[in-house]
């Protein structure tokens, strides 16, 4: 007993001893290491520097950005141009247009983009290739390609210059069925048929216990299909004709440029209103939104 229990402890501080260092070893900072984190660094301050440019630029007078040579930092902070925005243009209006189009757009997209991916990677249906060999496709085809069809659609519906009109044409995107079948793909059939056997239906299956596992994928959806929503331009431009229905990105073009010349200070607090909602999102969000992306992008 007395020769036992001292050689225990020690036998353990060896199996232990290898693994600290392998820990130790990892965390060294090589020089390769520290090239890579100098390289990341510095892309991420020439990142960063436009919207420093942007957040500064909101405080400041015209007269201000336009002199020569330029301040980074304002010589004095002014909130006219943000008043400007909440009080004589009617912020909350564009705001309430472009969060409502931006929230039925990803509901549409989670919602349906969620039941055609199920059906492409879950069921079996005559012309199930073909129709993934569509989606595909369309994800190719640019955007630009079809606008006026789109437009002449809409147009002949009668929906201009309606709410439906800057929601429905978006409201289930190719990338959305690409990225949710891609995930589906890796839910085990075993599951699925062990519900089957207990006599639930396709749609109890879905709602029940796909859509639960589904959570990554649907938060990486909601982000990109939100953003595209509220960034997007050309289309709620001609769609949106009279200012009850102008979007944020719309009423900053028309509104931040005179006839004579740009407001840059409206721009910019106009720019700085338009992507904090973003860059808010993304926070709160962007654990799911890397587990998305790298769990569909493995199938």
């Amino acid at each position: 007993m007395t020769l036992t229990s001292p050689a225990a402890p020690a036998v353990v501080a060896e199996t232990e001893e290898p693994p600290r260092r392998r820990r130790r070893s990892e965390n060294r900072l090589t020089p390769g290491r520290a090239l890579t984190l100098g390289v990341l660094v510095v892309g991420l301050l020439a990142w960063m520097l436009p919207f420093a440019w942007m957040l500064l630029g909101s405080v400041k007078t015209q007269r201000e950005i336009l002199q020569r040579p330029p301040t980074w930092w304002p010589q004095e902070f002014t909130w006219d141009n943000f008043a400007a925005w909440f009080g004589q243009l009617n912020f909350g209006q564009f705001f309430g247009n472009s969060l409502l189009v931006a929230a039925v757009t990803v509901a549409g997209n989670l919602v349906f983009c969620s039941m055609v991916g199920y059906a492409l990677a879950k069921m079996d249906f005559p012309g199930k290739k073909a129709l993934f060999v569509v989606v595909m496709v369309t994800l190719m085809v640019p955007g630009v390609v079809t606008f006026v069809p789109l437009f002449v659609m809409v147009s002949s519906l009668g929906l201009v210059d309606t709410y439906a009109a800057l929601i429905l044409p978006f409201v289930t995107t190719p990338l959305g069925v690409f990225l949710m079948r891609q995930f589906m793909l890796g839910i085990p059939d075993p599951l699925l048929e062990a519900a089957r056997i207990d006599g639930a239906g396709e749609l109890r299956i879905f709602a029940r216990i796909v859509m639960p596992l589904c959570g990554p994928p649907l938060a990486t959806l909601g982000i990109l299909t939100f953003l595209a929503s509220w960034n997007n331009f050309l289309w709620p431009l001609v769609a949106a004709q009279t200012q009850d229905k102008y979007t944020l990105p719309v009423a900053l073009s028309l509104y931040s440029t005179g006839q004579n010349a740009t407001d840059y200070g409206l721009l910019l607090a106009g720019s700085v209103l338009v992507i904090a909602p973003i860059i808010l999102l993304f926070v709160f969000l962007q654990r799911y939104f890397i587990q998305g992306i790298a769990s569909t992008g493995l199938k």
